[in-house]
Protein backbone atom coordinates (compact mmCIF):
# COMPACT_ATOMS: atom_id res chain seq x y z
CA UNK A 1 0.00 0.00 0.00
CA UNK A 2 1.67 3.43 -0.88
CA UNK A 3 1.98 5.73 1.73
CA UNK A 4 1.03 9.03 0.48
CA UNK A 5 -0.68 10.49 3.10
CA UNK A 6 0.71 14.01 5.13
CA UNK A 7 4.68 12.57 4.03
CA UNK A 8 4.14 10.29 6.85
CA UNK A 9 7.43 7.62 6.89
CA UNK A 10 6.97 4.26 6.35
CA UNK A 11 9.13 2.93 9.10
CA UNK A 12 8.39 5.18 12.20
CA UNK A 13 11.75 4.76 14.40
CA UNK A 14 9.72 4.13 17.69
CA UNK A 15 12.22 2.03 19.64
CA UNK A 16 15.11 4.57 20.49
CA UNK A 17 15.00 3.34 24.41
CA UNK A 18 13.34 1.04 25.80
CA UNK A 19 10.03 1.14 27.24
CA UNK A 20 10.16 2.18 30.82
CA UNK A 21 12.75 4.63 29.90
CA UNK A 22 10.27 6.19 27.40
CA UNK A 23 7.62 6.09 30.28
CA UNK A 24 10.08 7.81 32.81
CA UNK A 25 8.34 9.70 35.46
CA UNK A 26 5.41 10.31 33.52
CA UNK A 27 2.99 7.21 34.53
CA UNK A 28 2.10 6.50 38.50
CA UNK A 29 2.83 3.45 40.49
CA UNK A 30 0.81 0.64 39.21
CA UNK A 31 0.88 1.62 35.71
CA UNK A 32 3.43 -1.13 34.99
CA UNK A 33 0.74 -3.63 35.53
CA UNK A 34 -1.15 -3.54 32.17
CA UNK A 35 -0.25 -6.17 30.59
CA UNK A 36 -0.12 -4.86 26.68
CA UNK A 37 0.85 -0.78 27.18
CA UNK A 38 1.40 1.33 23.89
CA UNK A 39 4.72 1.96 23.72
CA UNK A 40 5.00 5.66 24.23
CA UNK A 41 6.89 6.51 20.92
CA UNK A 42 4.45 4.97 19.00
CA UNK A 43 1.57 6.74 20.06
CA UNK A 44 3.65 10.21 19.77
CA UNK A 45 4.65 9.28 16.90
CA UNK A 46 1.23 8.72 14.96
CA UNK A 47 -0.14 11.84 17.59
CA UNK A 48 2.32 14.56 15.78
CA UNK A 49 2.16 12.72 12.38
CA UNK A 50 -1.84 13.14 11.80
CA UNK A 51 -2.90 15.86 14.10
CA UNK A 52 -2.14 19.75 14.72
CA UNK A 53 -2.08 21.39 18.20
CA UNK A 54 -5.19 21.93 19.84
CA UNK A 55 -6.35 18.59 18.07
CA UNK A 56 -8.66 15.98 19.00
CA UNK A 57 -7.61 12.28 19.95
CA UNK A 58 -9.18 9.47 21.02
CA UNK A 59 -8.11 5.98 22.47
CA UNK A 60 -11.30 3.55 22.91
CA UNK A 61 -9.43 0.92 24.34
CA UNK A 62 -7.22 3.43 26.44
CA UNK A 63 -5.99 0.93 28.97
CA UNK A 64 -3.84 3.04 31.42
CA UNK A 65 -3.76 5.87 28.95
CA UNK A 66 -0.75 5.96 27.48
CA UNK A 67 -2.12 7.57 24.11
CA UNK A 68 -3.88 10.27 26.01
CA UNK A 69 -0.81 11.46 28.24
CA UNK A 70 1.19 11.58 25.46
CA UNK A 71 -1.01 13.46 23.20
CA UNK A 72 -1.79 16.26 26.21
CA UNK A 73 1.82 16.55 26.76
CA UNK A 74 2.30 17.15 23.08
CA UNK A 75 -0.75 20.04 23.53
CA UNK A 76 -3.46 18.09 22.01
CA UNK A 77 -6.75 17.00 23.93
CA UNK A 78 -7.68 13.50 24.63
CA UNK A 79 -11.07 11.38 25.21
CA UNK A 80 -10.81 8.11 26.37
CA UNK A 81 -12.64 5.03 27.48
CA UNK A 82 -11.75 1.61 29.44
CA UNK A 83 -13.87 -1.46 30.43
CA UNK A 84 -11.73 -2.25 32.89
CA UNK A 85 -12.60 0.09 36.37
CA UNK A 86 -8.55 -0.62 37.51
CA UNK A 87 -7.10 0.92 34.05
CA UNK A 88 -9.69 3.84 33.79
CA UNK A 89 -8.38 4.98 37.69
CA UNK A 90 -4.76 4.42 36.93
CA UNK A 91 -5.67 6.53 33.02
CA UNK A 92 -7.08 9.31 35.12
CA UNK A 93 -4.24 9.62 37.61
CA UNK A 94 -2.21 9.74 34.55
CA UNK A 95 -3.35 12.33 33.00
CA UNK A 96 -3.82 14.26 36.66
CA UNK A 97 0.19 13.65 36.66
CA UNK A 98 0.49 14.90 33.10
CA UNK A 99 -1.05 18.05 34.50
CA UNK A 100 0.72 18.38 37.80
CA UNK A 101 3.92 17.98 35.24
CA UNK A 102 3.01 21.44 32.69
CA UNK A 103 0.89 19.41 30.14
CA UNK A 104 -1.10 21.52 27.97
CA UNK A 105 -3.72 19.49 27.07
CA UNK A 106 -7.06 18.12 28.68
CA UNK A 107 -8.31 14.62 28.89
CA UNK A 108 -10.99 12.75 30.15
CA UNK A 109 -11.75 9.25 30.62
CA UNK A 110 -14.50 7.24 30.76
CA UNK A 111 -15.08 3.84 32.12
CA UNK A 112 -17.74 2.22 29.61
CA UNK A 113 -17.39 -0.49 27.04
CA UNK A 114 -15.92 1.10 23.64
CA UNK A 115 -18.98 -0.69 21.88
CA UNK A 116 -21.15 1.80 23.03
CA UNK A 117 -18.87 4.65 23.17
CA UNK A 118 -20.91 7.02 21.04
CA UNK A 119 -23.80 6.35 24.50
CA UNK A 120 -20.64 8.33 26.62
CA UNK A 121 -18.41 10.44 25.02
CA UNK A 122 -20.49 14.04 24.97
CA UNK A 123 -22.13 14.52 21.43
CA UNK A 124 -20.86 17.54 21.55
CA UNK A 125 -17.65 15.85 20.25
CA UNK A 126 -19.12 13.47 17.99
CA UNK A 127 -17.45 14.25 14.46
CA UNK A 128 -14.73 16.24 15.98
CA UNK A 129 -12.01 13.66 16.73
CA UNK A 130 -9.09 14.51 14.58
CA UNK A 131 -7.10 11.23 15.14
CA UNK A 132 -7.69 7.47 16.85
CA UNK A 133 -5.10 5.49 18.08
CA UNK A 134 -5.83 2.16 19.27
CA UNK A 135 -4.46 -1.64 19.66
CA UNK A 136 -6.82 -4.84 19.78
CA UNK A 137 -6.12 -6.75 23.04
CA UNK A 138 -4.11 -10.09 22.23
CA UNK A 139 -4.41 -11.98 24.65
CA UNK A 140 -2.12 -13.44 27.62
CA UNK A 141 0.35 -15.60 25.27
CA UNK A 142 1.76 -12.68 24.04
CA UNK A 143 2.14 -10.78 27.32
CA UNK A 144 3.23 -10.01 30.51
CA UNK A 145 6.26 -10.09 32.21
CA UNK A 146 9.17 -12.54 33.88
CA UNK A 147 10.54 -12.85 37.48
CA UNK A 148 13.45 -15.19 38.08
CA UNK A 149 14.12 -16.87 41.07
CA UNK A 150 16.10 -14.36 42.89
CA UNK A 151 13.76 -11.63 41.91
CA UNK A 152 10.31 -13.50 43.31
CA UNK A 153 12.11 -15.71 45.41
CA UNK A 154 10.04 -18.87 44.28
CA UNK A 155 11.37 -21.89 41.91
CA UNK A 156 12.40 -20.85 38.27
CA UNK A 157 10.97 -18.43 36.29
CA UNK A 158 7.28 -17.27 36.72
CA UNK A 159 4.77 -14.63 34.62
CA UNK A 160 3.17 -12.11 35.95
CA UNK A 161 0.82 -9.31 34.49
CA UNK A 162 -0.44 -11.36 31.79
CA UNK A 163 -3.84 -10.63 32.23
CA UNK A 164 -5.91 -8.03 31.25
CA UNK A 165 -8.66 -8.90 33.78
CA UNK A 166 -10.78 -11.86 35.10
CA UNK A 167 -13.74 -10.84 33.27
CA UNK A 168 -15.16 -13.04 30.86
CA UNK A 169 -16.30 -10.41 29.28
CA UNK A 170 -12.98 -8.49 28.94
CA UNK A 171 -12.45 -9.10 24.92
CA UNK A 172 -8.99 -10.49 25.84
CA UNK A 173 -10.94 -13.60 26.46
CA UNK A 174 -12.77 -14.26 23.68
CA UNK A 175 -12.24 -16.26 20.77
CA UNK A 176 -10.20 -14.62 17.41
CA UNK A 177 -13.43 -14.33 15.46
CA UNK A 178 -15.67 -12.93 18.07
CA UNK A 179 -13.00 -10.32 18.85
CA UNK A 180 -12.74 -9.06 15.65
CA UNK A 181 -16.20 -8.63 15.61
CA UNK A 182 -16.32 -6.67 18.93
CA UNK A 183 -13.20 -4.92 17.03
CA UNK A 184 -15.46 -3.41 13.55
CA UNK A 185 -18.26 -2.58 16.11
CA UNK A 186 -15.77 -0.35 17.82
CA UNK A 187 -14.14 0.97 14.97
CA UNK A 188 -17.76 1.66 13.74
CA UNK A 189 -18.12 3.69 17.11
CA UNK A 190 -14.88 5.21 16.04
CA UNK A 191 -15.79 6.59 13.04
CA UNK A 192 -18.62 8.60 14.26
CA UNK A 193 -16.59 10.62 16.78
CA UNK A 194 -14.12 11.01 13.62
CA UNK A 195 -14.36 14.71 11.68
CA UNK A 196 -14.80 13.87 8.10
CA UNK A 197 -11.08 13.16 6.64
CA UNK A 198 -9.54 12.62 10.22
CA UNK A 199 -7.48 9.32 10.73
CA UNK A 200 -7.75 6.51 12.76
CA UNK A 201 -3.91 4.30 13.63
CA UNK A 202 -4.38 0.77 14.71
CA UNK A 203 -1.17 -0.88 15.88
CA UNK A 204 -1.74 -4.86 15.37
CA UNK A 205 0.99 -7.54 14.98
CA UNK A 206 0.71 -11.38 14.06
CA UNK A 207 1.48 -14.11 16.41
CA UNK A 208 1.71 -17.81 16.58
CA UNK A 209 -0.76 -20.34 17.63
CA UNK A 210 0.55 -23.76 17.81
CA UNK A 211 2.61 -23.71 14.40
CA UNK A 212 -0.31 -20.77 12.36
CA UNK A 213 0.64 -17.81 11.68
CA UNK A 214 -2.16 -15.54 12.95
CA UNK A 215 -2.48 -12.87 10.58
CA UNK A 216 -4.04 -10.14 12.70
CA UNK A 217 -2.86 -6.73 11.07
CA UNK A 218 -4.89 -8.03 7.66
CA UNK A 219 -7.93 -9.19 9.44
CA UNK A 220 -7.50 -5.84 11.41
CA UNK A 221 -7.16 -4.30 7.63
CA UNK A 222 -10.60 -5.77 6.81
CA UNK A 223 -12.62 -4.69 10.20
CA UNK A 224 -11.80 -1.42 9.26
CA UNK A 225 -13.19 -1.41 5.87
CA UNK A 226 -16.03 -3.05 7.57
CA UNK A 227 -16.59 -0.44 9.53
CA UNK A 228 -16.50 2.41 6.72
CA UNK A 229 -13.10 3.53 7.07
CA UNK A 230 -10.71 3.55 3.88
CA UNK A 231 -7.33 2.17 4.48
CA UNK A 232 -4.61 5.01 3.74
CA UNK A 233 -1.39 3.59 4.64
CA UNK A 234 0.42 0.30 6.03
CA UNK A 235 3.63 0.99 8.28
CA UNK A 236 6.11 -0.64 10.31
CA UNK A 237 6.67 1.02 14.64
CA UNK A 238 9.78 -0.41 15.42
CA UNK A 239 10.08 -2.31 18.49
CA UNK A 240 13.86 -2.41 18.24
CA UNK A 241 16.59 0.02 18.16
CA UNK A 242 18.71 1.62 15.53
CA UNK A 243 22.40 1.17 16.27
CA UNK A 244 25.23 1.51 13.50
CA UNK A 245 22.42 0.66 10.87
CA UNK A 246 21.37 -2.37 12.63
CA UNK A 247 18.27 -3.28 14.40
CA UNK A 248 19.28 -3.91 18.17
CA UNK A 249 16.15 -6.38 19.25
CA UNK A 250 14.12 -5.76 22.48
CA UNK A 251 12.40 -9.21 23.14
CA UNK A 252 10.53 -10.46 26.22
CA UNK A 253 11.92 -13.20 27.79
CA UNK A 254 9.19 -15.67 26.29
CA UNK A 255 9.31 -14.18 22.90
CA UNK A 256 13.12 -15.43 23.34
CA UNK A 257 12.07 -18.62 24.60
CA UNK A 258 9.52 -19.25 21.88
CA UNK A 259 11.60 -18.92 18.72
CA UNK A 260 14.44 -20.72 20.71
CA UNK A 261 11.72 -23.82 21.20
CA UNK A 262 11.05 -23.43 17.66
CA UNK A 263 14.11 -23.08 16.11
CA UNK A 264 15.82 -26.21 18.59
CA UNK A 265 12.26 -28.25 16.27
CA UNK A 266 13.52 -27.06 12.77
CA UNK A 267 11.05 -24.47 12.23
CA UNK A 268 13.19 -21.32 11.54
CA UNK A 269 11.48 -18.68 13.44
CA UNK A 270 12.34 -15.14 13.93
CA UNK A 271 11.59 -12.39 16.56
CA UNK A 272 9.29 -9.84 15.49
CA UNK A 273 10.83 -6.52 15.85
CA UNK A 274 7.97 -4.24 14.61
CA UNK A 275 4.35 -3.92 14.99
CA UNK A 276 1.72 -3.15 11.74
CA UNK A 277 0.61 0.46 12.21
CA UNK A 278 -2.12 0.70 9.99
CA UNK A 279 -3.61 4.07 9.17
CA UNK A 280 -7.43 4.50 8.05
CA UNK A 281 -9.07 7.36 7.87
CA UNK A 282 -13.40 8.12 7.79
CA UNK A 283 -14.29 9.81 4.37
CA UNK A 284 -14.96 12.89 3.34
CA UNK A 285 -13.19 15.93 2.47
CA UNK A 286 -10.38 17.02 5.09
CA UNK A 287 -10.36 20.21 6.26
CA UNK A 288 -7.48 22.28 7.65
CA UNK A 289 -6.53 22.45 11.70
CA UNK A 290 -9.48 22.46 14.06
CA UNK A 291 -9.21 24.97 16.81
CA UNK A 292 -8.35 23.80 20.29
CA UNK A 293 -11.44 22.28 22.11
CA UNK A 294 -10.49 22.22 26.17
CA UNK A 295 -11.80 19.15 27.82
CA UNK A 296 -12.31 19.15 31.93
CA UNK A 297 -10.51 16.25 33.48
CA UNK A 298 -12.22 14.58 35.39
CA UNK A 299 -12.98 11.02 37.28
CA UNK A 300 -13.77 7.93 35.40
CA UNK A 301 -17.65 7.65 34.60
CA UNK A 302 -18.93 3.92 35.37
CA UNK A 303 -21.43 3.17 32.65
CA UNK A 304 -23.81 -0.13 32.71
CA UNK A 305 -22.28 -3.09 30.19
CA UNK A 306 -25.51 -3.69 27.89
CA UNK A 307 -25.84 -6.46 25.13
CA UNK A 308 -25.14 -5.41 21.46
CA UNK A 309 -27.32 -5.83 18.88
CA UNK A 310 -26.26 -8.48 16.39
CA UNK A 311 -24.00 -6.69 13.98
CA UNK A 312 -24.22 -6.03 10.13
CA UNK A 313 -23.13 -8.56 7.25
CA UNK A 314 -19.33 -8.09 7.14
CA UNK A 315 -16.62 -9.44 5.20
CA UNK A 316 -14.66 -12.21 6.50
CA UNK A 317 -11.13 -12.56 6.39
CA UNK A 318 -9.47 -15.81 7.07
CA UNK A 319 -6.92 -15.29 9.93
CA UNK A 320 -4.64 -18.40 10.21
CA UNK A 321 -1.99 -19.27 7.59
CA UNK A 322 1.53 -21.08 7.43
CA UNK A 323 0.81 -23.78 9.33
CA UNK A 324 3.94 -25.77 10.15
CA UNK A 325 3.94 -30.08 10.04
CA UNK A 326 5.78 -30.06 13.22
CA UNK A 327 3.32 -27.83 15.17
CA UNK A 328 5.12 -25.57 17.77
CA UNK A 329 4.62 -22.95 19.97
CA UNK A 330 5.81 -19.35 17.92
CA UNK A 331 7.06 -15.93 18.79
CA UNK A 332 5.40 -12.81 18.19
Amino acid sequence: MLNSNRGSESVWNTAPTSAPAQRADRYVSGSAAHPAKMLPAIARHAITSYTEPGGLVLDPMCGIGTTLVEAVHLGRHAIGTEYEARWARLADQNLRRAADQGATGFGEVYQTDARKLTAHVPAAFHGLVDLVVTSPPYGPSVHGQVRSTRESGEQGVTKRHFRYSRDPDNLAHVGLEDLLDAFTDILIQCRHTLRPGGHAVITTRPWRERGELVDLPSAVLTAAENAGLVPVERNVALLAGIRDGRLVARPSFFQMKNVRDARRRGSPLALIAHEDALVVRRPGAEPGPTPPRPLPCRAPRRTRREDLRPSARRTKVATRTCTNEARHAGGR
